[in-house]
């Protein structure tokens, strides 16, 4: 087949099709993610000192988003483990979970 304006048109356009498919969910992710900042923020009041919510309000978005599956009770012992550094990444936090509270309104 030989290069056309008609074919590079229809390449450009699927294209932009594709990346407008992958914008459109990647949206609602990032403002669900930010909602369940604030809901962790706000859970941290509840359950831990002021002192250790400020410090795991402060923690990265993804190490917020994973300990949103850790039960009340086993929360602070969580907190403190991300805080002190033994626990970095969000497969090593989900690990350590043993009680799971269930996140059924994920998008």
């Amino acid at each position: 087949m030989a290069p056309s304006w008609s074919m590079a048109f229809w390449t450009l356009l699927s294209v932009t099709l594709i990346l407008l498919a992958l914008t459109s969910r990647m949206q609602p992710l990032k403002a669900q993610d930010r909602v369940i900042r604030l809901e962790e923020r706000l859970r941290y009041r509840e359950l831990l000192d002021p002192e250790t919510a400020a410090k795991a309000s402060a923690l990265p978005e993804s190490q917020i988003v994973a300990l949103r599956f850790a039960s009340d009770a086993e929360l602070p012992e969580l907190v403190n483990r991300v805080i002190s550094g033994e626990l970095k990444t969000q497969k090593e936090i989900k690990m350590a979970i043993k009680d799971w509270r269930a996140d059924n309104f994920r998008v």
